[in-house]
């Protein structure tokens, strides 16, 4: 490789990149962005062209005078596999450059406590189709994993997921082992993931400083610092479900512990609080709860609003601890935030200080239920947004 291309390396990933989180974009626009001349992007496009990675045409209904600036398009010749493990569901796409997705399967999960094998053996079957189904000339370039858990950088490990037990699970491993698509599988803790979605493409565009929170029977985040992910020092940070909100006499939670946001706030509590029946469950019955709640029934307006009164306490101290510009909520929250929203600001104006609180909006995904999957199967791109010439 010349020393020419070595010096482009880093642009030509920036490129990229803004092509794949923004979709289709003209050499002009693509120059403003980088700071560079139009001379460099066009060198650069050119790299990319002959990768197959991207493709060049001239923008539909041009009408002015002069020379149109072409638009660089993402290549419809790679994808990635993305999984998203929810507790309830697994859910396998294939994802193409610039975020679309191009195929998608599903199937449900038990709540069985320990099941690696059973939850690989799915994916391993939704990811095979999805792979089968790819047009001929296409090539899969990455995997991505979303867990319900606490994931050790690296090589995917699940060293904690308390709502199935599952504690040192080699899951990443053991994926990409049965998968045996020549691809490391990179996984990633759904909260951190979906942070990272809803700040590339969805609710927190331009905003580098949220928070993301996760609902799925029990509640996760994902805190962004300045466009960056804070994961502390061994990667398990943002565990804000274990953040203690009800030390007196707090619910029980899966941890061990009392009273923390995820016990207070989750699915379990709601449902608890709705007096729904043991065998009623998963996002359709919490769904059930918020609507019967806008519709006036009165156990579940009360269960709303104490879930709600917890959530803005815990939001609150969230404010005060990070300071952020968005509050995004997403997963089963989704729902219960927009039938909870008066709850939830009354307890963030009551103890959020006013200066930290003056600037965070609140809001629900923008990426719905897609925001851990679109997290995932970015976690796939990464190497070869990193480095296209090499991983493409």
């Amino acid at each position: 490789m010349t020393g020419e291309m070595h010096r482009h390396r880093p642009s030509l990933g920036t490129l990229l990149h803004h092509v794949h989180v923004s979709g289709p974009l003209s050499r002009a626009v693509l120059a403003e962005r980088m700071g560079v001349n139009r001379s460099t992007i066009l060198a650069l496009t050119a790299e990319l062209v002959a990768a197959g990675l991207v493709s060049e045409e001239h923008p539909a209904g041009t009408t002015r005078a002069g020379r149109p600036s072409l638009v660089v398009r993402p290549s419809p010749r790679v994808y990635v596999l993305a999984f998203d493990v929810a507790v309830d569901r697994l859910t396998a796409a294939r994802v193409g450059l610039g975020g679309d997705i191009l195929g998608r399967r599903s199937a449900p999960r038990s709540r069985t406590g320990v099941d690696l094998d059973t939850v690989v053996r799915k994916l391993v079957s939704l990811g095979h189709e999805l792979v089968s189904s790819a047009p001929p000339g296409t090539t899969c370039v990455g995997i991505g994993a979303s867990y319900c858990g606490m994931i050790r950088p690296g090589d995917g490990m699940v060293r904690y997921g308390p709502e199935m037990g599952w504690v040192d699970q080699a899951f990443g491993t053991e994926l990409a082992k049965a998968l045996d698509l020549g691809c490391a599988v990179a996984v990633g803790n759904e909260a951190h993931l979906g942070a990272m979605a809803e700040y590339e493409r969805g609710a927190g565009v331009g905003v580098p400083d949220l928070i993301y929170l996760h609902g799925d029977v029990g509640v996760g985040g994902g805190i962004l610092v300045g466009g960056k992910l804070l994961g502390g020092d061994g990667g398990y940070g943002c565990e804000v479900g274990h953040m203690l909100v009800n030390p007196v006499d707090g619910r029980p939670c899966l941890c061990g512990s009392r009273g923390c946001l995820e016990a207070e706030t989750g699915e379990y509590a709601l449902l608890a609080a709705a007096g729904r029946t043991p065998g009623q469950s998963g996002a359709s019955a919490v769904r059930a709860v918020a609507r019967d709640a806008r519709a006036g029934d009165p156990a579940a307006a009360s269960a709303i609003a104490e879930i709600g009164d917890w959530l803005g306490i815990g939001v609150a101290n969230l404010i005060n601890l990070f300071n952020p510009g968005v509050v995004i909520f997403g997963g089963m929250l989704r729902d219960v935030y927009v039938a909870a929203a008066p709850q939830v600001a009354a307890r963030i104006a009551r103890h959020a200080m006013p200066v930290s609180r003056e600037r965070a909006r609140l809001c629900v995904s923008a990426l719905a239920e897609d925001a851990t999957l679109m997290g995932a199967a970015d976690l796939g791109f990464a190497d070869l947004l990193a480095d296209p010439l090499t991983a493409a």
